[in-house]
């Protein structure tokens, strides 16, 4: 798929330049977990989403990389949509 493509509420695969990566900030979870989060921005042909990396996976991005989100879970956060492996996707990178 390609980030035009992209709707809320739904699984897609998509592949692009990471071109900006955020520092990673910690949160509390709804069942009182700690985990990091981080944003990245995911750039194709068509558009930019931002990538939300958690955990392990903020320390395997760098700006410049290509990666492909495989199964990622798609969100809309103030009206703008996000992307993040979610329960059942997986970061590659290329």
């Amino acid at each position: 798929m390609k980030v035009n493509e992209l709707k809320p509420s739904q699984n897609g695969t998509v592949t692009g330049e990471i071109t900006a990566v955020e520092p990673a900030r910690e949160v509390v979870t709804k069942f009182g977990k700690k985990m990091r989060v981080a944003n990245a921005t995911l750039r194709d042909d068509t558009g930019e989403i931002t990538l939300s990396l958690w955990n392990d996976d903020i320390d395997k991005i760098q700006q410049g990389q290509q990666v492909t989100v495989d199964n990622g879970w798609v969100t809309e956060f103030k009206g703008n949509l996000q992307i993040s492996t979610g329960k059942f996707g997986k970061l590659v990178i290329q």
